[in-house]
């Protein structure tokens, strides 16, 4: 089992978006946050089938005001 950090975020129209920090292009939508841990898990699960992954290291997240 590997772990992956997500970032999520909600739109304007209320859905929740997920984003997995290191696999490039993997995310995916949910109305709930619940529903969105399950088709995160899913979208890793095909990332993973899909690509050869070289899994980049997370960091940190950092907010910046411009």
């Amino acid at each position: 089992m590997t772990n992956f950090n997500l970032l999520i975020e909600q739109d304007e129209d209320g859905w929740f978006v997920s984003e997995v920090i290191e696999l490039s292009g993997c995310h995916t939508q949910a109305k709930t946050l619940d529903e969105l841990i399950v088709r995160t898990k899913e979208a890793i699960e095909l990332y993973l089938e899909c690509e050869q992954v070289e899994k980049k290291k997370f960091i940190g997240l950092q907010q910046i005001e411009v």
